[in-house]
């Protein structure tokens, strides 16, 4: 089963720092940006981060809680978030649950070596816990911008 536009979110149990467990209903009444990215500590995910950091508080403004996550282990993204200093929670997902729910592990290539791995990419939810929005195949500049705008705009319904 994967995620659909206009569709509440199925069931999953995921880790984060700060020792949380996140499902459906511990994010239910916020407003949810869960953005997916490759790997800890790489330029385009440090960038994209800071983004969202430097951001956070008009997220907060627009009733809306963001979460990154990716593969790397929780000790891994403690030491990101603290590094960066990240004001929301990152989820690891070593096992892939919250990645195929999403549907954003592709084929990728790097220097002709082809691999599976994690297509960057954002959702938006509402606060019912109702997938909005989706943004695929994310390009980093401008892009936490965007994302703000929806959400500030869905706040607003």
């Amino acid at each position: 089963m994967s995620v659909e536009i206009d569709r509440p979110l199925p069931a999953f149990q995921a880790q984060a720092t700060s020792d949380q467990l996140i499902t459906p209903e511990t994010l239910k009444g916020k407003q949810v940006v869960f953005y997916f990215y490759p790997k800890d500590n790489t330029p385009g995910c440090t960038t994209q981060g800071q983004g969202f950091r430097d951001l956070y508080e008009a997220f907060e403004a627009a009733n809306t809680r963001v979460f990154g996550i990716s593969r790397d282990s929780l000790k891994t993204h403690e030491n990101f978030k603290a590094k960066h200093n990240f004001p929301f929670e990152l989820i690891s997902d070593k096992d892939e649950q919250l990645c195929r729910l999403f549907d954003v592990i592709k084929l990728k290539k790097l220097y002709g070596k082809e691999y599976m791995g994690i297509d960057r990419s954002t959702f938006l939810i509402d606060s019912a816990g109702v997938l909005r929005q989706q943004w695929r195949g994310v390009k980093v500049p401008g892009h936490v911008e965007a994302v703000l705008q929806a959400a500030q705009a869905l706040n607003q319904e």
